[in-house]
């Protein structure tokens, strides 16, 4: 992929790269492409699955209803591209990231030293999180900001060397961590599918080849299963209901390093235009070939163990998404339609937290108090979900809003 400002060696020096001499300053479309994705994670608050529930038959909220769902486990519908959206960006923003803190003076040492601290602290925050209604810490490991925290010291470290060596990890994070779930053995006849939490002939398993990525009978199943309950735990951890695993933050390193990619040729010195097309080409190319090994039954697309095939599909996704908000806001100029994402998308922690912690449960409980326990009928109670979390997303909003105004950003 081309895109580098300048020739590079394969050593961590200040021109490995990013160009340090290159103004960095925040790039609009990736603020709103974050803001969306953001945007998407608030907006469950919203239940539209009991609307589509409340209102059977109707193919619109049941449209709708499947884009704010999870998929069972292949494939994916928009709610499934927040995270790797997310992932995305983090590799996007970095060769910034690191221009900015070089420019500054800073050390290899002090940047890897950085580095280091801020993937403790969204590993710390990730599990945080998880434990808010927990009776005690929730060591869990699969959570968004666990994930990108137990990869991104690597993603730094990559980012340091040329873009020759990031084609490369990319190449052995996939290609290893596909070889070692196809080596693990697949379920014997003895095997105890109820202590895995999944059905033998559940509708969702593959067959053949592609049985090494079902549900709860894989090498990362397995993992958790030894390295989870070297914590304490309320009980003895057996299995993830969704499927989702600790090992999955090696290939979603792998997205983070398409992001990385991707933001070489952001802060290159090519022209506009044709960072937009290496955006579409790529995105093309990503798709095509993930639907490939999926459909020809060699990897499948199964984002709840973040499967290479997945990494390829989902990553395309990205650059696609990437490449709109370029073109519209980048090379056109349009941005006035983009205010209300870019303000979330300004303050992305800020709008994680508020998201999946607890102050959207207690603004949804002021709204009952303060304006009275029947408000969000006003409709009928098929729609009363979508009064009531409106208002709370309304409510985020102006929170983020007013943070915007005070330029109050978190950062980690």
């Amino acid at each position: 992929m081309p895109g580098q400002a300048t020739p590079s060696q394969d050593s961590p020096v200040s021109g490995a790269v990013i160009n340090p001499a290159m103004p960095v300053q925040r790039i609009a479309s990736v603020d709103v492409y974050r803001g969306l994705v953001m945007f998407l994670m608030m907006a469950e608050v919203l239940a539209l699955s009991k609307v589509s529930d409340a209102e059977p038959g109707s193919a619109f909220w049941e449209f709708l209803a499947f884009q704010q769902s999870h998929v069972a486990w292949s494939w994916l519908s928009l709610h499934d591209m927040i995270q790797p959206s997310f992932t995305f960006l983090v590799g996007v923003v970095l060769p910034y990231s690191i221009a900015s803190r070089r420019n500054k003076g800073a050390s290899v040492g002090s940047l890897l030293l950085h580095t280091a601290k801020r993937s403790l602290i969204l590993i710390c925050l990730g599990i945080f999180l998880r434990s808010m209604h927990s009776d005690q810490t929730n060591f869990t490991f699969e959570d968004t900001l666990t994930q990108i925290g137990l990869g991104y010291t690597f993603l730094v470290l990559l980012a340091l060397y040329s873009q020759r060596v990031q084609l490369m990890g990319l190449a052995v994070v996939l290609i290893g961590y596909f070889a070692a779930f196809a080596l693990y053995p697949l379920p014997g006849p003895d095997f105890n599918y109820a202590l895995a939490g999944v059905k033998e002939n559940w509708e969702h398993n593959f067959n053949g080849f592609a049985a090494h990525w079902n549900k709860n009978t894989n090498l990362a199943w397995a993992f958790d299963n030894w390295f989870l309950n070297l914590f304490p735990r309320e009980k003895e951890f057996m299995f993830n209901g969704g499927g989702y695993s600790t090992l999955s933050f090696i290939p979603t390193l792998g997205t983070m390093i398409l992001g990385l990619l991707a933001g070489n040729v952001l802060n290159s010195s090519i022209a506009q235009i044709r960072k937009l097309r290496i955006f579409i080409i790529t995105g093309l190319v990503l798709i095509v070939f993930g639907m490939l090994l999926h459909f020809a039954g060699i990897n499948p697309v199964v984002k709840r163990i973040w499967t290479p095939a997945w990494t390829i599909f989902s990553g395309g996704v990205c650059f696609l998404f990437l490449a709109f908000f370029f073109g519209v806001i980048d090379i056109t100029g349009k941005k006035k339609w983009s205010f209300f994402l870019m303000v979330i998308g300004m303050n992305s922690i800020a709008a994680y937290c508020i998201a999946d912690g607890g102050i959207k449960d207690v603004i949804h409980k002021s709204l009952f108090i303060h304006l009275g326990q029947g408000f969000d009928q006003i409709f009928g109670a098929a729609y009363a979900t979508l009064i009531s979390g409106g208002l709370v997303l309304l409510v985020e909003w102006l929170i983020l809003y007013w943070m915007y105004k005070k330029k109050i950003f978190i950062k980690i």
